[in-house]
């Protein structure tokens, strides 16, 4: 590898990425993979440090268990940022030509295949990533068709699961990002009030995202903000309007702080006026929920475990979530920020280790209403630490 280039703050050392690539390497090794082709930006940028809006167009990091680093394979018109963003030796970034982009009949891929021929890897086990966002049906015909010879299956997304245990590092950064949305969060709380506009708040929120905190800036994230108003709170993907918030209504948000693409996410309920016991009892379950998942959140026990613990917190109460309670977070890039490995709900056996992140959402969708008081954590020895500090309640503005 190269040098550090100084146009560019690169967070990691060489040293730590050649750990990440030995690790994907024996995880191939294992599961029977010659090569991976890895499409998924967040996955880009982890073996590599490759960061780039350039996900849009056919894009990979390639590993295979013979080469000593990946290979960056791009748009020409991105070669400048792989150079720039990573210490990958000049050789290893390979550009495809900017004619094939959006091509009605020359596709970027039929490069690779033709990388793949001079390497002599027609013949491989190749793994690649079925369910990574980018990674769409004509890249992979155009591989499948220009490689006949080789094997082709799906890596079960392979690198997202070396991604699930942070370096101390790497949870360095995700404080850092929960200070990010700390200071977002109560900026937003701030704004919520009867009478202000959906896009007003959500203009705070971008500003304090962006913003950041004393000493290091934000980032743009991965999914937009979500906010709710009145009974749309019962469904919880909603983005904003230009309505404004009515008064005596329940008001839900969720959005992250991020640093250097490192994610930690959060959710508040508020209720403008004055809250209805239903509402201040259903709040009050959910943080004693969340509390007792926190607790059970220690190296040894499953992610099974700690849902168990959470679902049996509401059941006493007499509500039931379906749904997963919490999802591992880290580098992400839109349309999601969260890794697609395990989910703690039931039948999940991963077994917890010091370093991983999760976001523990514990919302709660009713029929006609919703409310969560979700938390990012990292696991530590002594339970789930919380990546942020806002209010852990119903928020009530009176």
């Amino acid at each position: 590898m190269s040098d550090s280039n100084p146009l560019f703050e690169k967070l990691f050392s060489v040293q730590e990425y050649a750990v990440r690539v030995n690790d994907v390497k024996h995880r191939m090794s294992r599961a029977g993979f010659d090569v991976i082709i890895c499409q998924d930006p967040s996955n880009m940028c982890w073996l590599t440090g490759y960061d780039g809006w350039s996900f849009y167009v056919p894009q990979c990091v390639v590993v295979h268990l013979d080469e000593e680093w990946p290979i960056w394979f791009g748009r020409a018109q991105d070669a400048k940022a792989a150079h720039v963003t990573t210490d990958l030796p000049a050789d290893n970034i390979l550009a495809y030509a900017e004619q094939r982009v959006m091509h009605p009949i020359d596709h970027p891929y039929d490069e690779l295949v033709d990388l793949f021929r001079r390497k002599g890897w027609a013949n491989s086990q190749i793994g690649v990533e079925m369910d990574a966002h980018y990674y769409t049906a004509r890249c992979h015909a155009t591989l499948v068709n220009g490689l006949p010879d080789a094997k082709f299956s799906n890596n079960g997304d392979l690198v997202n699961w070396a991604r699930l245990v942070k370096s101390e590092k790497e949870v360095s950064i995700m404080r850092q990002a929960g200070k990010i949305c700390t200071a977002t969060m109560n900026a937003a709380i701030s704004k919520i009030r009867a009478g202000v506009p959906q896009n007003e708040v959500i203009a705070e929120v971008y500003r304090a995202q962006i913003t950041g905190t004393e000493g290091y800036g934000g980032d743009y994230t991965s999914i937009c903000p979500l906010i709710q108003a009145g009974e749309s709170t019962s469904t919880p993907h909603l983005t904003w309007s230009d309505l404004s918030i009515p008064s005596d209504v329940l008001v839900m948000l969720e959005l992250a702080g991020v640093r250097r693409r490192y994610h930690t996410p959060l959710t508040r309920t508020l209720y403008l006026g004055k809250a209805p016991e239903k509402i201040r009892n259903l709040a009050k379950v959910i943080v004693e929920g969340v509390d007792v998942g926190l607790e059970l959140a220690r190296p040894g026990n499953t992610c099974e475990q700690v849902e168990a613990g959470w679902q049996a917190v509401l059941n006493r109460n007499g509500i039931v979530k379906e749904s997963r309670v919490a999802y591992p977070v880290g580098v992400g890039y839109p349309p999601d920020w969260g890794e697609r490995t395990c989910s703690m709900r039931p039948g999940d056996q991963t077994v917890l280790k010091v370093g991983m992140c999760f976001h523990f959402q514990s919302g709660v969708w009713l029929d006609d209403l919703g409310c969560a008081v979700s938390e990012s954590f990292v696991v530590t020895e002594s339970g789930g630490e919380r990546l942020c500090n806002v209010e852990r309640d119903l928020i009530v503005v009176e």
